[in-house]
């Protein structure tokens, strides 16, 4: 396990350069999080719609907490757990880094790099050099994450 995570630290060194580049500026580590916001201050409810629409993929692999309040779940994907409760058991930090590029941490990931430029393989001639989504998504995406307690 000690190997696993020094391992994990050292592919964190190699992202944490690239995402400097893209946000303009300092990005600070953690063992397993990006400190920094990427993009301005994330709008909750604008990350909620996000996740809800299929260009984003979200829903296609996750469930997400339906509107009504009654602890019921969206119609959506089974290949990743429901987004219940997220917000209670990562960090902004955490959720950063996950939306972000989640294979830093686990390699054998399904989930998308959702802002990663740089060694895709299989990428559609149009979303070459681009991100999947763009910074202020991402901060969208995370501060409605958070809320998921």
């Amino acid at each position: 396990m000690k190997m696993q995570l020094e391992l994990s630290g050292l592919c964190l060194v190699a992202v944490f350069a690239m995402l400097q580049s893209l946000a303009g500026g300092a990005v600070a580590q953690t063992a397993d999080g990006i400190e920094n916001a990427i993009a301005g201050p994330g709008d909750a409810a604008r990350g909620r719609s996000i996740a809800a629409e299929r260009e984003s993929t979200c829903i296609l692999c996750h469930q997400l907490p339906s509107d009504r309040g009654d602890g019921s779940l969206m119609p959506g994907g089974n290949l990743a757990p429901p987004l219940v409760g997220v917000g209670a058991r990562l960090s902004v930090p955490q959720l950063r880094l996950r939306m972000m590029d989640s294979s830093r941490l686990n390699p054998q990931t399904i989930m998308p790099a959702y802002f990663k430029q740089d060694d895709l393989r299989q990428v559609a001639a149009g979303y070459s050099g681009r991100t999947i989504l763009q910074a202020q998504q991402i901060e969208d995406l995370v501060a409605w994450l958070a809320t998921l307690k």
